[in-house]
Order: C-alpha cells, then sequence, then structure tokens
C-alpha cells in the first residue's frame, strides 16, 4: 500500500468515526462543520509532494501562498513610498488620474524627489518666459517630399495597444477620447478592429511582422488587402513595426484559446489555431529592402505617411538604414523611436529587463545620425516610453523628437490600477482583459472623456513648461534645456551628455567614425 493510499484509508477511518460521534452527541456535529474540512485539508497536505512547505506544515503552510497572491497589492497600497513605486510610481499614477478626472492636479508642500540624488533632472526656466503663444498649436505636420496626404498630428497621441490584449470597451474608449480631443489613436500590430472604426477617431495603423489584416493564408504580406484598409478615412498614418521596447527582437504567439472567430476574422488568420508573428519580417531582409517597402506602402495607400518603429539595438544597423535613405532616395515619414522601458502587455522577463536601448540614449543617437547624413530635416520623430506628463515630453522634444506617444499613461486614463495582471485574463478593471464580466465595468462613455481630459491636461502642462523656458514653440527647446545631476557636486546638460551632432557631419562611406 502506497503512502497515498495509507492516508486514504486514514482520513476514512476519521470520517467514519467523527460521524459516528456526531450521530449519538449532535453538538460534535456542528464543530466538525468547521473544523472536519480543516482536517481533511491536513490530511491530504501531509501527503502533498510538490510542495514541501505545505507538506511540511500542513493548512498552516497554504499561508505562505495566500499572503504571495496579494504581496503586489500590500506594496502598492502599504509600503512603497510616492517615489518608490515600479514601473509606474504613485506620483505619477496619482498625476494620471486626477488629470484624467479634471480634478486638482497640484502638490502642497514641496517636492518629494531627492533633488541632490544622481539622475535627478530638471528644466532651466528663463526669467524671461515666453509672452508669444500663438506660434504653437499643439500639432505636427507629418509627411516628407514623396508624401501626397500629409497628416495634422497631435503632439500626443495613443500608443500602439492591440485590440486582443486590450478589451473592446478599452479600445472604444481610447478612439472615441481621441476622437473628442483630436489625436491619433495607434492600432498596434493586432490590425484595425471595428471598435477601433466605431467612434471614428484617427488611426496610426501598425504593421507588425505577422501582417494581421493584410495577410495571405501562408502569413505572407497582402497588398491588395493592405491597400483596402489603408486608403479608409480614418486610417492617417501606417508604421511598420521593427521592433518594440518590451521585447525587442521577440516575436509573438497568439494561443489557440484567445484566436476566437472574431479576433480571428480582423487578423486574417484562422480561428482557434496557434498564430505565430515571427521575430524578424518576412517581406524584406536589408536596410534597401526597407525602404522599398516603406515606399510600397505609401503608394498602396495613396501617398499617406508611412513610417516605421523601432527600439534601438545594433547602431550599425541603424546606420545601414539611413545609408539606404541616402543611396535610394526613399526616406520614410515618421520614425517612432521606443525605449526598452516601454510595454503595455506580456514580454520575457530577460527581454523586459535586458535587451534593447533605453528611450533618452536611443533618441539621441537617432536624431544624431538622421542629422549626421542631414536626413532629419524630412523625417519626423516621435518618442515612446515612459511618458507620463509634461516635463517627459519637453525632455524628449529637447533630445530632437517632434511628437511622442504613450501606452501606459493612456491605459491609467482609462482607470488601470497597475495591478501587474495585463497577460492573465484577469485585469480588475477590465482594461487589459477578454473576460465580458470584468471589462462590463469599464464605462465607455466616462472613460473616453477620462482619456479627452488626459491628453488635454498634459498638454497644457507641457506648453506651460515651455513657455516657462522662455521657448515659443517646441522647436526653440534644446537639450541644453534639461540638467542631470550626474553626481553629489555635478551637473551637466544634456547637450554635455548628449553632444549634438550637426547636419551633414557624417559620410556615407565612413561607419566607423560615426561610430565612435
Amino acid at each position: 500500500m502506497t503512502v497515498r493510499k495509507g492516508f486514504k484509508v486514514v482520513t476514512l477511518a476519521v470520517l467514519v468515526i467523527v460521524g459516528s460521534i456526531a450521530l449519538i452527541w449532535p453538538p460534535v456535529l456542528w464543530n466538525m462543520v468547521l473544523f472536519l474540512p480543516l482536517i481533511i485539508l491536513g490530511f491530504v497536505d501531509m501527503s502533498d509532494k510538490k510542495h514541501a512547505i505545505v507538506s511540511n506544515f500542513p493548512v498552516l503552510g497554504h499561508l505562505r501562498y495566500i499572503l504571495e497572491s496579494i504581496r503586489p497589492e500590500i506594496q502598492q497600497y502599504f509600503v512603497e513610498t510616492d517615489v518608490e513605486g515600479a514601473p509606474i510610481n504613485r506620483i505619477f499614477r496619482s498625476l494620471i488620474y486626477q488629470r484624467a478626472k479634471k480634478v486638482n492636479d497640484t502638490t502642497p508642500f514641496g517636492t518629494k524627489m531627492n533633488v541632490y540624488a544622481e539622475g535627478y533632472e530638471w528644466m532651466g526656466h528663463s526669467m524671461y518666459a515666453a509672452k508669444d503663444h500663438t506660434k504653437f498649436n499643439g500639432r505636427v505636420l507629418v509627411g516628407g517630399p514623396d508624401c501626397k496626404k500629409p497628416y495634422s498630428a497631435s503632439m500626443l497621441n495613443i500608443s500602439a495597444m492591440s485590440y486582443g490584449s486590450l478589451s473592446k470597451n478599452a479600445i472604444l474608449a481610447l478612439n472615441k477620447g481621441a476622437k473628442a480631443g483630436n489625436f491619433a489613436h495607434n492600432t498596434g500590430e493586432g490590425s484595425i478592429s471595428p471598435f477601433h472604426l466605431e467612434p471614428g477617431g484617427d488611426l496610426i495603423w501598425q504593421i507588425g511582422t505577422g501582417y494581421f489584416g493584410c495577410r495571405n493564408e501562408d502569413g505572407t504580406f497582402s497588398e491588395d488587402m493592405f491597400a483596402e484598409k489603408a486608403t479608409m478615412d480614418n486610417v492617417k498614418m501606417i508604421e511598420i513595426k521593427l521592433s518594440q521596447g518590451a521585447k525587442p527582437g521577440h516575436g509573438g504567439i497568439l494561443p489557440a484559446s484567445k484566436n476566437t472567430e472574431e479576433i480571428a476574422k480582423i487578423r486574417g488568420v484562422k480561428p482557434f489555431t496557434d498564430v505565430h508573428s515571427p521575430p524578424t519580417h518576412s517581406t524584406f531582409s536589408s536596410p534597401e529592402g526597407l525602404m522599398d517597402f516603406v515606399k510600397l506602402l505609401r503608394e498602396k495607400s495613396g501617398g499617406k505617411p508611412v513610417g516605421f518603429k523601432l527600439c534601438v539595438g545594433k547602431k550599425e544597423e541603424f546606420l545601414y538604414i539611413c545609408k539606404a535613405m541616402v543611396s535610394s532616395g526613399i526616406k520614410p515619414d515618421f520614425i517612432t523611436v521606443d525605449g526598452g522601458e516601454g510595454g503595455t502587455g506580456a514580454a520575457p522577463v530577460e527581454f523586459s529587463n535586458s535587451l534593447g536601448m533605453p528611450l533618452r540614449d536611443g533618441l539621441a543617437f537617432v536624431i544624431d545620425t538622421l542629422n549626421g547624413y542631414d536626413l532629419k530635416k524630412d523625417i519626423k520623430v516621435i518618442a515612446s516610453g515612459k511618458i507620463f506628463g509634461g516635463f517627459h515630453i519637453a525632455r524628449a522634444v529637447a533630445l530632437g523628437a517632434d511628437m511622442v506617444s504613450s501606452a501606459r499613461a493612456m491605459m491609467m486614463s482609462l482607470g488601470c490600477i497597475q495591478a501587474l495582471q495585463c497577460n492573465s485574463n484577469v485585469c480588475p478593471v477590465g482594461v487589459a482583459t477578454q473576460n465580458k464580466s470584468l471589462m462590463k465595468g469599464l464605462d465607455v462613455e466616462d472613460k473616453a472623456q477620462r482619456v479627452e481630459n488626459y491628453h488635454e491636461g498634459t498638454m497644457n502642462s507641457f506648453k506651460e513648461l515651455m513657455y516657462a523656458a522662455g521657448a515659443s514653440e517646441p522647436s526653440e527647446l534644446k537639450r541644453k534645456h534639461i540638467n542631470r545631476r550626474v553626481s553629489m557636486n555635478t551637473v551637466m546638460h544634456y547637450d554635455e551628455i548628449f553632444p549634438p551632432v550637426a547636419p551633414g557631419a557624417y559620410h556615407i562611406e565612413q561607419p566607423e567614425k560615426e561610430l565612435a
């Protein structure tokens, strides 16, 4: 007889004995209602082969797993300080919530930041604040010399998040908020869903390696399917996703269990099958091929702005892309630089923590390289990665960005509480889930208004900072405006940390010098 069978026999014997006593003495029966389940659980725990702590400490051992399961909530609500929380600390979470609800977002009694700590950053203001507030209207015209339909974009837009990762109600609220606030909503690589189209907000259609929404049955790119969607009025720009900050160089999989008939129809795949997103594109495999693909998408979309998104990895690869622009004469209308700190959904821990260049380093490198080859004048650059407030926009603009996009801040404006359950389908506020019982709590009308409010409040904050620095428009913000404490008694301007490169300083045949 095995140990497990022995415990079963003992448990049965105990039940028989207790049952007999209960028939003779009824009060025992009521005690057993409380204690009998614990006794049975104890016997089962003693035979547990998988969990040593439960086997050694029957019943009590389960407390360890209960406490572990609520650790994130305990940490967030009772332990962490306002400046320590991660990925987004309480200061910025509160700021986003307050602006989304349009309540008082000022703070009393001074900063909670340690202004003498290494890494503290601030913006230099001017005694002569800008008085001309007519030069800047919050818009950026995206479209190079070959673009027939340039798009006047807001400086702050919704970064890429797919339907499937986010719920139907979340997508509806985001797009409805974008429509009301006159800013753009990036579809993510999951393609254009009916919920992106219904409210009528402007869309940036992202084309990923899976070519969802414009793919043939074998997973290759379909020009005809692309043209059909890209020419829709809602679609204002097309973004080729080369990599993303959360997991650069990594593909993905849509498991069969989540690949419903609705999602399969949207993405152009067979329902109830595993669908893989490869780590690289099959349509091109060289910088010249990427430029040809940009040209093709621009033609098939009727001349709309086309660009690509990347998290910088090997610097030389971006250099060769720039060389291909120079040699071919084909240029993207925009480039989105995603930081290694970005990401809203699930990613392998090692990829999320240890792969990809952080935003400020990647952004400065891309801007400097484009300037070095005298390409920046025709290409707008979008910065993405932990953009929460006006200072984050100003910092990115000072580094050279023309626009920014945000994902996690927009999720929080919807009501995201940073429960860190985005990859488990149990998001408690109905943002990152397909569970209908959870998403019904997300009221589309209310949350759409909050998305619009957050956008408006953050853009106003950026403008006020810009004017305080003495700048009347974003182009007047320079790297010298941003200061960083690099040690207790040393402060450096961004133009010292990231020395700018003069337009045309690079030569196409000298890659070694450019990387030095």
